[in-house]
């Protein structure tokens, strides 16, 4: 597998009409995978090391991202979600990996701006229930 490039990672919001929409001029972006273990080591585990139990703990996915708006379609969409404090559909398709789909909210939306440069803005979003996972 050859490297891919990092603008193909695309994430996309739904509108009211559950349509994706990419939310366009992002410049970095990042989702982040965790899973909480479950100890249940106990005085009689082998060699006293640590046991775990599978498939017990809470899974949760978390994706920021930061650029521009490219037009005021997307950053109506985006800036609605966040004062609605909607969860809505999201999806982040991955190159050559898949497409993760599911609920999330918006917990962070921040914009800033240079003197001599355009208004860029970071997100934040946490996942708020089971996703899907699409390999491509």
């Amino acid at each position: 597998m050859s490297a891919q490039k990092g603008k193909d990672l695309l994430l996309k919001a739904a509108d009211a009409d559950g349509a994706f929409v990419t939310v366009a001029g992002l410049r970095a972006r990042q989702i982040a995978f965790n899973a909480e273990t479950v100890d249940v080591t106990h005085s009689e585990s082998a060699g006293r090391w640590r046991e775990l139990l599978a498939g017990a703990g809470m899974r949760r996915a978390a994706i920021s991202g930061a650029g521009i708006f490219k037009d005021e379609a997307s950053d109506a969409l985006v800036r609605q979600i966040f004062f609605d404090g909607a969860i809505r559909d999201w999806q982040v398709i991955v190159p050559d990996f898949g497409t993760v789909t599911g609920a999330f909210q918006l917990s962070s939306l921040e914009y800033r701006g240079d003197h001599a440069g355009e208004v860029t803005f970071d997100l934040s979003l946490e996942s708020a229930g089971q996703l899907a996972f699409t390999p491509l």
